[in-house]
């Protein structure tokens, strides 16, 4: 039997209206107190700042995209003083949740709408339903707490028997035999999941099915599976914490959240083992497809786990911001629009690099995303 990391139980599923209530009453809790929330630096900034834009903004969901939002919506914030932008860091399917139950005007996703999602959104975002626009491109890491050791060659099939729960053993073949030379000690493996429905857990489950199918073979999943036997803890924050405190303990997170004092894995893609990096990751999402059959400002992209393109890191997400193709006001379109045009910005991209190390977007997916995020309309 595995050892247990933690007592924290994997919590039941809420109801979507619960979920919606409890995003708002975190963001008014949040967003109480001051009209400059952000401090004495927002206060100065409105002083000098020729901005009329106005209003709240209140979003929820990818704790993968927390760093780079907590960066978007202070900066954001100088330049639109009056506005207030609100992001509650509840997990992707929290957050889709929220805004497919009418509780936010966005959500972030580490995972786009699926179709039958986008058909429910349609009573809450009207005929057009709601559109996922690509903001934010991060490697998934695999990272592990064996002290002396920064670094471990792997390949899909490795990952998948580890996570799998069939590699128990550090000194296991499979992982010796790609890493010659290296002293690996005689632990356990502890594999460490998601317990809340996570994008990146539906990302990372994709990348194992697609390319190690024989190996993984339940269908990708924002859940992770029970069988597995893997201990669990909340958000990438809660399981890269969870990794941290235990040697021999492996996950998989957001690179962004990942300590400095956990090794990390180099991918094999083709014939050559692939460090982490942003720009590796922008590499293989430029390989991506988009999803056939998609409304023209539906950006949702189709990775393609299986490159060998050289230098491509492909065990990677990409985060979405999910707006409603219309709004009820003509306000809240203006808000969202101005907001999602700063975050799609050459300007919007190189402050989530600096924050959260991923990569800004190839330069025609950023046009794309421009185009959907101005074709959101107010309803007639």
């Amino acid at each position: 039997m595995r050892p247990s990391l933690s007592r924290r139980q994997t919590p039941a599923r809420s109801p979507k209206l619960i979920i919606a209530a409890s995003l708002v009453t975190a963001l008014l809790l949040a967003g109480c107190g001051s009209d400059y929330p952000l401090g004495e630096e927002q206060r100065k900034a409105a002083e000098g700042n020729a901005s009329n834009l106005e209003g709240t903004l209140t979003g929820g969901g990818s704790t993968a995209q927390n760093s780079a939002m907590n960066a978007w919506t202070t900066e954001f914030a100088t330049l639109h003083p009056m506005v207030q932008v609100q992001y509650a860091s509840v997990g992707s399917g929290a957050g889709r949740a929220g805004l497919l139950a009418g509780g936010t005007e966005f959500a972030g996703s580490d995972a786009y709408l699926k179709e039958e999602e986008v058909q429910r959104s349609i009573e809450t975002c009207g005929p057009q339903g709601a559109i996922n626009i690509p903001a934010y491109i991060s490697p998934i890491t695999i990272a592990f707490n064996l002290p002396g050791i920064s670094e471990l060659n792997m390949d899909a099939e490795t990952i998948a028997r580890i996570f799998s729960g069939e590699i128990r053993s550090w000194q296991d073949p499979a992982i010796t035999a790609l890493n010659p030379g290296v002293d690996l000690p005689d632990v356990p493996v502890t594999g460490v999941a998601r317990a809340d429905d996570s994008g990146t857990t539906e990302n990372f489950t994709e990348y194992l099915h697609s390319v190690a199918p024989d190996a993984w073979t339940h269908e990708p999943d924002g859940g992770w599976p029970d069988a597995t036997g893997l201990e669990k803890a909340q958000g990438n924050a809660g399981v890269v914490t969870t990794v941290t405190r235990a040697v021999g303990a492996v996950t998989y997170a957001d690179d962004s959240l990942v300590d400095e004092n956990l090794g990390k894995v180099k991918l094999k893609v083709g014939d050559e083992f692939v460090a982490v990096t942003g720009e590796a990751a922008a590499l293989a999402v430029a390989e991506s497809e988009r999803v056939k059959g998609r409304d023209e400002h539906d950006i949702a992209l189709e990775l393609d786990r299986k490159t060998t393109a050289e230098g491509a890191y492909p065990m990677v997400l990409v985060s979405y911001l999910l707006f409603c193709s219309s709004y009820a006001d003509a306000q809240t379109v203006e808000l969202a629009r101005t907001f999602g045009q700063y975050v799609v910005s050459d300007e919007g991209q190189k402050v989530a690099a600096d924050s959260a190390k991923s990569a800004p977007m190839p330069a025609q997916l950023a046009k794309e995303a421009r185009a959907a995020i101005d074709s959101i309309t107010a309803a007639s």
